[in-house]
């Protein structure tokens, strides 16, 4: 497929951004990202890697776009990971007695112990 990136015409194959994408760690996704096998990668890295031109000389939009026509799934933002559910809170038992504050009886300590009053 033709496109144009940073003013530069690619001939671009879906199959071979995913070989040159293959041994690539992608960096930490914070915008517009592609999933590229089991990866996710963020798409100005990608479009580093295919165009081999400064990251700086084009805007994620122009990659995006490409990406798109080719075929990827890309994200404005990147997808939640599926996290585990948080444990539930362990029960208290009822045969401990749980501790309170003075103030949880209603009534105020004397601050002075009973004296002088």
């Amino acid at each position: 497929m033709r496109c144009v990136i940073a003013r530069f015409p690619f001939d671009l194959v879906k199959s071979e951004v995913e070989s040159k994408m293959a041994g690539i760690r992608p960096e930490e996704v914070t915008g517009a990202c592609v999933v590229i096998g089991r990866k996710v990668f963020p798409v100005k890295q990608v479009g580093e890697v295919i165009t081999r031109q400064d990251r700086r000389d084009f805007t994620a939009a122009e990659v995006t776009r490409a990406l798109v026509r080719l075929g990827f799934t890309c994200h404005a933002t990147p997808p939640q990971a599926q996290s585990p559910a948080p444990a539930p809170a362990p029960a208290q038992s009822e045969s401990q007695p749980q501790p309170q504050s003075p103030l949880a009886s209603g009534s105020t300590p004397d601050p002075f112990g009973g004296i002088g009053g």
